[in-house]
């Protein structure tokens, strides 16, 4: 007896190219929304490191302010004693008990603005001496990009009442502001801005008393 023919069972080749074209267009899709995780990933890391890098300079400036030392030193053309802090609405310089890297001894801080660059930051160490000169020896650091520094100082008027003012000048003044107001203000409106307030805690020398003639008149 002849046996019935049967077709051989599989895929046609329309099929397989079928195949072949849905799994191409699905792993296109996967890759697709793997490299869109990825560079979201990216973007949110990068977001979160620039976070951490202004908390970090913020909480840095903050205790550096906390730590401001009446530092002394002779005026070698007067012979005379003076403190150094100067303090302008977009310039501040100070010395501070309190170091970034920790090293014993005093630090001269210098923060300042540049119009469509940033906030930049020098620091010097602070000997026996002026350190002006050698804060300009050194090349400052660009601490915080696209933003613009605005200082305030803070004083006690003659009615015991709390004052601010936008500059301190410690040579005349012959001590330091009560506190120290700083507000970080990016150059993008979307952002928010950054803000420090300081207490200095050490603003007389023991032997140079407050010329306070000179803070009555600010």
């Amino acid at each position: 007896m002849m046996r019935a023919y049967k077709p051989a069972s599989g895929f046609t080749l329309i099929e397989v190219i079928l195949a072949l074209g849905l799994t191409a267009m699905l792993l296109g899709l996967l890759s697709t929304s793997v490299f869109i995780v990825a560079e979201d990933w990216n973007r949110n890391s990068d977001v979160l490191d620039e976070s951490l890098d202004e908390a970090l300079a913020i909480l840095q400036i903050d205790r550096s302010l906390h730590g401001a030392f009446p530092h002394s030193f002779t005026n070698e053309e007067t012979l005379s004693r003076q403190l150094y802090f100067t303090g302008e609405d977009d310039y501040l310089t100070w010395v501070s008990a309190v170091s970034p890297q920790r090293t014993a001894g005093l630090t001269a801080w210098e923060l300042y603005s540049v119009d469509d660059e940033g906030v930049y930051l020098t620091m010097v160490p602070a000997y026996s001496d002026n350190p002006a000169e050698r804060l300009l020896e050194v090349e400052p650091i660009l601490l915080f990009p696209h933003y613009t520094a605005e200082f305030s100082y803070l004083y006690e008027d003659l009615d015991e009442s709390k004052v601010w003012t936008d500059e301190w000048e410690a040579q005349d003044l012959l001590s330091l502001p009560l506190a120290v107001y700083i507000r970080f203000v990016p150059f993008e409106r979307d952002r928010q801005p950054l803000e420090v307030l300081s207490r200095i805690r050490n603003n007389e020398h023991r032997s140079i008393r407050p010329n306070l003639a000179e803070q009555r008149s600010l």
